[in-house]
C-alpha cells in the first residue's frame, strides 16, 4: 500500500475506534439497563437504542472494511429486531450472548494500528453460532427495506445539529493548547512583578521627594543672599552659585519625573490588570475544554459489575452518585485504573454470595456505590463502598505476618485501625488464592501510589459485616495550584495550601519533647514538630524564624496525622503553574513538581504526602551504628512444572528459567507426587486436565502430606469456570491462572510472591 494511502487508512481508523467506542458504550450500558427493566413496555425505548447503536457500528465497521465487526453486529441486529417485534424474549441467557458478542467487538476494535485487526478465531465463530441459534434459523432482517426503517437511522436535520453542536478534537490537541495557555501564565506574573516594581519605584521616588523638600528652604535662603552680596561676592561664590542652579534644575528634573513615573505605572498596572484578565479568561476556557463529567469514567463500571458477578456466582447492582460533577480529564485518566481495582475488590473481596447474605439477613443483591463530592475550589472526594462482608482486622493480621511486615506478637499488639493500614502495604492480601482479578497483594498499594502522585490521599473505612468505604481525596485540575510560599536556608519552596491547616509563630521554648520526639501544643493537644531543613535535608542560615524568642511554623495536615514544619520565612500565597520535573526525574522524593514565579526563579513543589513519610522518618531516626555483614548469596529457587502438554512444558520452563529459576518437569500428577518425595522445591506450577492424577487431585495430595502441606501450588489452566477455581480454593492452591487471560509478567509476578 501507498504510503499516503497508509497514513489515510490509519487516521480513518483512528476516527472510527472513537465513533466504535461510543457505539460499544451505548449498547453495553443499554444491555445493562435491559436487564435491570423487567416490563416489556419500559423494554421498547432501551431495545430501540441498542438497536439504531448496532446499526451505526455495523455500518461504520462496513466503511473500514472490519468484516468480523460488521457480522456480529449484523448478527445482533438481527436478535434486537425480533426482540422489537415480540418474537422474542431477551431473557437472562439471551442477554448473556449478547454481552459476550460486544465483549469481541471490543477485542476487535483496532488501536492506533494502520492495519484492521481481523479475529477469525473460534471465540467469533461460537459467538455467532450462539446468535444464530438465538434467531431460530430465522433470516437476517434487512431493515433498509422496512417500512419504518427510517427509526434506524437519524433523520438528516437531527444529525446536522448535532454536527453543529459538536465538534470531535482529539485529546492531545486540547493538552497541547492548554500547555501553550499555561506559558502565559509567568508572563502574566511577571507583568504583576514588573508592575509592583515600578510601585515601588514611585514610592521611592516619593520618599526622596520629601527628604528633599526639608531643605529646599535651605538652598532657596542660600540663594537670597547671594542675589544680596555685590559683584566680587558673587565672584568668589561662583560655585556656590553653580550648585544653587543645580539643586533648582534638579527640582524641576524630579518634578518631571515622578509625573512620567506615576503615568507609567499607571499605564503598565492598567495593562497588567487587562492582560491578567485575558490570561486568567483564556485559561479558564481552555480547562473547561478538558474538563470530562465524572460520568464519562464510570459508564464502563455497570458492565464491569456484571461480568464479575456473573464470574463469581454474586449479585450486585453499580450506583453512582455526583456523576455530573467535572474534572480534569487528566485526573480522571489517573485514577481509571485505581477505581476499576476497588470495585473489582468489592466485588471480590466484599460482596458475599445471595445464600451467604440471605443467612445474614441482607438482601440477596449486594451494593456498590461510587459517590463522588466537591470538598472545595479544587478538590474533591471520591467514596467506594459496598455493603459487604467488611474487612477482618484478624485476617489482615495474618497478612501481614505472612509478608514479613511485622512479627506475630507485633501485628497482636497494635490496634485495629493501624493493621488495616497495611491494606495498603505491597504484599498484604486478604484472599485465599492468587486468581487474574485479585490476591497478589499489589492493588491497594498502586492505589495509593497513583492517588499520591496527584497530590491526594486515600483513607480506610470498614466495619466487619456491613461494608468497605475507601476514600480518595483528589485534585480536580493538575495544571494549578494554590500554594504557601516557604524559605528553608537560602531555598524556596510552594507548599499546596491544601495541606496548610494553619501558620503559626509559637515562642522558641513552646518546643517541647515527648517521648523522645520533638512536639509542640497547639489547640492543647500535642503535635510532632520537625525542621524542614532536616527533613530535606538541606543546609539553613540558622535564623529558624522572626527572631531568636520566636519560630516560622507551618502545621500540614493528611488523613493520617498533622506535623508541624519550622520554616525559616513565611513568604505568601500565590497561585503557581504545576510543571512536570520531566522523564528524568519522574520519582524524587518529598518533590512533586516545579513553579516558576513572576521573578522568574523555579522553585520546587513539594509532595506533602511523601514529605510527611519522611518527616516520621526524621523524628524517628536512632542513633545507633549496624556492624558490616558479608553478603550472602542468594540461593537459586527451585520450580517444579507439571503439565501434560510438551508445548506447554516447554513454554513454561523457558520463561521460567530465563528469570533465573531452576526448573524441573514433569509429565503428569503422578510423576509430580513421586519427585515432590524425592527432592525438595519452592513452588510448584501445574496443569489442572491431566491423566492419571490431575492437577486437583495433586494438590489435595500435597495438602494431605505434611512434609507439603506447605509448599506453594500455583495452578495453570484453561478451566475458567467459577466452580474451577473454588475447586482450585477447595483443594488448598494458592494461585489460579487461567490461560486465555495468560501473560508472562503475571506468571513471574505470582511466583516472585510466593518464593
Amino acid at each position: 500500500m501507498p504510503e499516503p494511502d497508509k497514513e489515510f487508512q490509519k487516521r480513518l481508523l483512528a476516527t472510527f475506534r472513537g465513533e466504535a467506542e461510543d457505539h460499544v458504550r451505548d449498547i453495553s450500558g443499554g444491555l445493562i439497563d435491559l436487564e435491570n427493566t423487567p416490563g416489556a413496555e419500559e423494554r421498547a425505548p432501551i431495545v430501540e437504542k441498542v438497536f439504531r447503536a448496532a446499526h451505526s457500528l455495523k455500518g461504520a465497521a462496513r466503511a473500514v472494511n472490519l468484516k468480523d465487526i460488521e457480522t456480529i453486529c449484523q448478527s445482533l441486529e438481527t436478535v434486537l429486531a425480533r426482540a422489537k417485534r415480540r418474537e422474542i424474549e431477551l431473557t437472562a441467557d439471551v442477554l448473556d450472548v449478547l454481552h459476550e458478542a460486544m465483549n469481541e467487538v471490543e477485542r476487535l476494535l483496532p488501536s492506533t494500528r494502520s492495519e484492521p485487526i481481523q479475529g477469525g478465531t473460534p471465540i467469533i465463530s461460537d459467538v455467532l453460532s450462539r446468535l444464530e441459534t438465538i434467531t431460530s434459523g430465522v433470516r437476517a432482517v434487512d431493515e433498509s427495506r422496512r417500512p419504518n426503517a427510517e427509526l434506524a437511522t437519524p433523520k438528516p436535520g437531527a444529525e446536522k445539529n448535532a454536527v453543529d453542536e459538536t465538534v470531535r478534537v482529539p485529546a492531545d490537541q486540547l493538552d497541547r493548547l492548554l500547555l501553550q495557555v499555561e506559558e502565559l501564565v509567568p508572563l502574566r506574573m511577571a507583568a504583576a512583578h514588573r508592575s509592583a516594581e515600578l510601585r515601588e519605584a514611585a514610592r521611592k521616588e516619593s520618599e526622596w521627594k520629601r527628604e528633599w523638600a526639608k531643605v529646599q528652604f535651605v538652598a532657596r535662603s542660600l540663594r537670597r543672599l547671594i542675589d544680596l552680596d555685590g559683584g566680587s561676592a558673587q565672584k568668589q561664590d561662583l560655585g556656590v552659585r553653580r550648585l544653587l542652579e543645580f539643586l533648582e534644575w534638579n527640582d524641576e528634573f524630579s518634578r518631571r519625573f515622578e509625573t512620567e513615573l506615576n503615568r507609567l505605572s499607571r499605564s503598565v498596572e492598567r495593562e497588567q490588570r487587562s492582560l491578567g484578565a485575558m490570561v486568567d479568561s483564556l485559561l479558564r476556557d481552555t480547562k473547561l475544554l478538558l474538563l470530562r463529567p465524572f460520568s464519562s469514567l464510570t459508564e464502563n463500571f455497570p458492565k464491569l459489575v456484571r461480568d464479575l458477578c456473573r464470574q463469581q456466582g454474586k449479585d450486585a447492582v453499580l450506583r453512582v452518585r455526583g456523576a455530573d460533577i467535572e474534572i480534569d480529564r487528566r485526573i480522571l485518566q489517573e485514577i481509571k485504573d485505581p477505581l476499576t481495582h476497588m470495585v473489582r475488590n468489592c466485588i471480590d473481596h466484599g460482596i458475599e454470595k445471595p445464600e451467604e447474605r440471605a443467612r445474614a439477613n441482607k438482601a440477596p443483591r449486594g451494593a456498590v456505590t461510587i459517590a463522588i463530592e466537591q470538598k472545595s475550589a479544587n478538590r474533591a472526594e471520591i467514596a467506594v463502598s459496598d455493603d459487604g462482608a467488611g474487612i477482618d482486622p484478624q485476617r489482615v493480621r495474618k497478612a501481614v505476618v505472612q509478608a514479613g511486615l511485622l512479627a506475630a506478637e507485633s501485628a497482636q499488639a497494635i490496634g485495629d485501625s493501624e493493621i488495616l493500614a497495611f491494606i495498603f502495604q505491597s504484599g498484604v492480601t486478604t484472599s485465599p488464592i492468587v486468581t487474574d482479578i485479585s490476591g497478589r497483594g499489589l492493588g491497594m498499594a498502586i492505589v495509593r501510589e497513583k492517588v499520591e502522585k496527584l497530590g491526594g490521599d486515600v483513607t480506610l473505612d470498614t466495619r466487619p459485616g456491613a461494608g468497605t468505604t475507601f476514600r480518595l481525596f483528589l485534585p480536580m485540575t493538575v495544571s494549578t495550584v494554590r500554594g504557601l510560599l516557604i524559605r528553608s536556608g537560602e531555598q524556596s519552596f510552594i507548599i499546596p495550601v491544601t495541606f496548610v491547616e494553619k501558620v503559626a509563630s509559637p515562642k522558641s521554648d513552646s518546643v517541647q519533647t515527648v517521648e523522645n520526639r520533638a512536639t509542640v501544643m497547639l489547640g492543647g493537644q500535642p503535635v510532632s514538630f520537625v525542621r524542614l531543613h532536616e527533613v530535606l535535608e538541606i543546609s539553613t542560615d540558622g535564623s529558624g524564624g522572626k527572631g531568636p524568642e520566636s519560630l516560622s511554623m507551618v502545621v500540614l495536615a493528611t488523613s493520617e496525622r498533622r506535623i508541624a514544619f519550622q520554616v525559616d520565612e513565611v513568604v505568601g500565597e500565590q497561585e503557581v503553574i504545576v510543571k512536570s520535573l520531566g522523564p528524568q526525574l519522574v520519582r524524587v522524593r518529598n518533590v512533586g513538581g516545579a513553579a516558576v514565579l513572576g521573578t522568574g526563579k523555579v522553585v520546587p513543589i513539594l509532595n506533602v504526602v511523601d514529605l510527611m513519610k519522611s518527616a516520621v522518618k526524621t523524628s524517628a531516626r536512632p542513633a545507633r551504628t549496624r556492624e558490616v555483614e558479608e553478603p550472602i548469596a542468594p540461593r537459586q529457587r527451585s520450580i517444579l512444572v507439571v503439565d501434560d502438554s510438551i508445548t506447554a512444558r516447554t513454554l513454561l520452563k523457558s520463561i521460567l528459567e530465563a528469570a533465573g529459576y531452576l526448573v524441573r518437569t514433569a509429565v503428569d500428577g503422578a510423576e509430580a507426587f513421586a519427585t515432590l518425595r524425592e527432592t525438595q522445591f519452592d513452588v510448584v506450577v501445574s496443569d489442572v486436565d491431566m491423566p492419571r492424577l490431575n492437577g486437583f487431585d495433586l494438590t489435595a495430595r500435597m495438602r494431605a502430606d505434611r512434609k507439603m502441606a506447605d509448599l506453594p501450588v500455583i495452578l495453570v489452566s484453561a478451566l475458567e469456570s467459577r466452580e474451577d477455581r473454588e475447586r482450585g480454593i477447595d483443594v488448598g492452591a494458592n494461585a489460579y491462572i487461567v490461560k486465555s487471560s495468560f501473560e508472562q509478567s503475571n506468571l513471574l509476578d505470582t511466583v516472585r510472591r510466593f518464593v
